[in-house]
């Protein structure tokens, strides 16, 4: 919710933070996720978020989940009057959505991409604006529990990195890394909740085969690695005392364990992270002409 505040001729939120005018250049699942948790959050309200898609099911999607959003026409338009930005586009569509918006930001305006392997360099070139930020989310977002890690261009002022910060935790939690490291980022984070699905698809897969109905096999399975992942966050422990403390001698833990290292899961893992952070490089490299 906002409310006047007279003295200051602007709108503050409901925490008391000025409001702010959010454009999101696409539509789609992770942009979804991000706006409900800003207006989740009472940080924005619909009507002060502009988005453009050009597709009809994308915006009824953002219609019927936040009713009073506003749409435009074209990017440009979205990014016209807004203070922030968001580029939540495929990459192949990145260059062209920031020629558009080259045309049409606002000079105090910042534009933050969660664009996979897009370097800053390349933002501000195509924005035509030093004041950028990079972002890698993940797709846990859509529930609040996303993991965002951010990096941004010395022209960033402090007041907008900061809300744009306030905005990225409303979603989940967020870290500052370099630049050099988000391809990393991407091949764990970002890819990883791909990965964590199938270990749960897996997993699944194994009860059933031990004789448990298909629902519970999916049920316990999915509680078992929320669980444990809790137990892991909340006692700061390492993943191997964890593992240990469970494995008694001669026991079932330990029998399970010496199947998954003799198939080479934890080294399919670490080559699927590096895979992807290898691909992230790789939408990041410059384009031809």
């Amino acid at each position: 919710m906002t409310s006047a505040n007279p003295a200051a001729g602007t709108m503050t939120t409901k925490n008391g933070l000025p409001s702010m005018r959010i454009a999101m250049i696409g539509g789609g699942q992770m942009a979804l996720a991000l706006a409900e948790g800003f207006c989740r959050a009472g940080l924005v309200t619909p009507a002060e978020i502009t988005v453009s898609d050009p597709q009809a099911a994308a915006r009824e999607r953002l219609a019927a989940r936040l009713p009073g959003v506003c749409f435009a026409a074209t990017n440009a338009d979205a990014a016209r009057n807004a203070e922030i930005v968001f580029l939540a586009v495929k990459p192949q569509q990145a260059e062209a959505a920031c020629r558009d918006l080259a045309a049409a930001l606002a000079a105090e305006a910042v534009v933050v991409s969660i664009v996979a392997g897009l370097p800053l360099a390349t933002l501000a070139a195509d924005c035509g604006t030093r004041r950028v930020i990079r972002v890698m989310p993940n797709t846990p977002c859509l529930v609040g529990r996303g993991v965002s890690v951010v990096c941004r261009t010395p022209e960033v002022p402090e007041m907008l990195g900061q809300r744009v910060d306030a905005l990225l935790a409303s979603v989940g939690h967020v870290h500052h890394l370099d630049e050099h490291l988000l391809d990393a980022v991407t091949g764990l984070s970002g890819s990883g909740p791909g990965f964590v699905a199938l270990l749960v698809e897996a997993l699944s897969d194994g009860g059933v085969k031990a004789g448990l109905p298909r629902p519970v096999a999916l049920a316990l399975a999915v509680q078992t690695l929320s669980g444990t992942a809790a137990l892991l966050e909340q006692t700061g422990e390492h993943p191997a005392q964890i593992k240990d403390r469970v494995s008694s001698p001669g026991g079932t833990t330990i029998a399970g364990l010496a199947v998954l290292e003799q198939r080479g899961v934890r080294g399919a893992l670490i080559d699927a992270v590096v895979a992807a952070s290898a691909r992230a490089r790789e939408l990041g490299q410059p384009r031809n002409g």
